[in-house]
């Protein structure tokens, strides 16, 4: 196998949320099939299991964070109830490889999964038939179509989950759901593109908007409370800063992630608030699980008063003991 492209990690703690003492903490890569190189931090109990080799999570997301975010808080948080959890960041963005930079791909994206999977499983100190994933926000979506793919993944959480290609193919809460709304935009991005390759460079889409419009939605508001103050920002951060790519949204459109997860055999459980504008993916999901292969070992747990950033860090909110639970029965 060709050697991967060495990353650059930053030997200091930067992340939204303080350094536990109850775990060993330390930096990794892996690769995945199409050869790009992926960092992942390693949270690591103290206590190791009588055989040595621990069940373990790997954990990714929201779209458009890095692992200095929402999901380093979950792998920290499930590693101190005594699994082995990487929190990575997707391809081409935070310390990740990938060129050119800010680009999100369902395919790709869902690979990044299974490419930690691929990890995991190798690593002597864990046990390969025990290995979970935790996907969250757009990565939630992501998780499930990556368990729909890859049978080693034994259990799947998705938090506060966005379904990202009906989203993007309909507009928020299917507003924009017509052939015509969809040809606009695809008019749209293919002159993008056309500019993009003439400037020999990727326009971005401008993250989270700030400042704020007197009338933005409570939704936006919400992910401004968490990407753009001292709560969440992150310098590496797509939604903190520059966004994706705007060309990022095509395949998007074109590639629908939930066309195959109620062929999920193993179990899996999504969890959202009940006030988050994006409860409808989760339920919409939840729906095809439940009429799926294996319905027995499907859950929804949704978090009374939550709206969808809170399932980012508010520790009050994040059912964080539900979780491991999940976990300890089912890997």
């Amino acid at each position: 196998m060709n050697a991967m492209t060495a990353l650059e990690l930053t030997p200091v703690w930067d992340k939204t949320f303080p350094q536990s003492d109850k775990v060993e903490h330390g930096k990794i890569t892996f690769h995945n099939r199409y050869g790009i190189e992926l960092a992942a931090d390693v949270y690591k109990p103290k206590r190791v299991p009588a055989n040595g080799r621990f069940k373990a999570i790997a954990v990714s997301g929201p779209f458009g964070a890095v692992k200095e975010q929402a999901s380093g808080l979950y792998a920290q948080t499930l590693a101190e109830r005594g699994f082995l959890t990487i929190a990575f960041d997707p391809s081409f963005t935070g310390e990740s490889g990938g060129s050119p930079r800010a680009v999100a791909s369902p395919d790709i994206n869902t690979e990044d999964f299974s490419a930690a999977v691929d990890y995991l499983a190798n690593r002597t100190d864990v046990d390969p038939e025990g290995i979970g994933i935790v996907g969250i926000c757009g990565f939630g979506g992501l998780a499930l179509n990556a368990a729909a793919n890859d049978p080693r993944i034994k259990a799947t959480v998705a938090s506060t989950m966005y379904d990202m290609s009906r989203v993007t193919a309909n507009g928020y809460f299917d507003a924009d759901d017509s052939a015509a709304k969809r040809n606009e935009m695809r008019t749209q991005l293919a002159k993008q593109r056309t500019e993009d390759y003439a400037n020999g460079d990727y326009a971005r889409a401008g993250g989270v908007i700030d400042p704020l419009p007197d009338d933005a939605p409570q939704f936006v508001r919400d992910y401004h409370a968490y990407y753009k103050t001292p709560r969440g920002y992150h310098a590496r951060s797509v939604n903190s800063n520059a966004g994706w790519n705007v060309t990022s949204s095509l395949p998007f459109m074109n590639m629908p992630l939930m066309t195959y997860i109620g062929e999920i055999e193993n179990p899996a459980l999504l969890i959202h608030g009940e006030k988050a504008h994006s409860l409808y993916f989760s339920k919409a999901a939840y729906e095809k699980l439940e009429h799926g292969v294996n319905p027995a070992n499907k859950e929804l747990l949704i978090i009374p008063g939550a709206n969808h950033t809170d399932l980012y860090d508010n520790l009050n909110a994040i059912p964080f003991d539900t979780i491991a639970g999940f976990f300890t029965r089912n890997l």
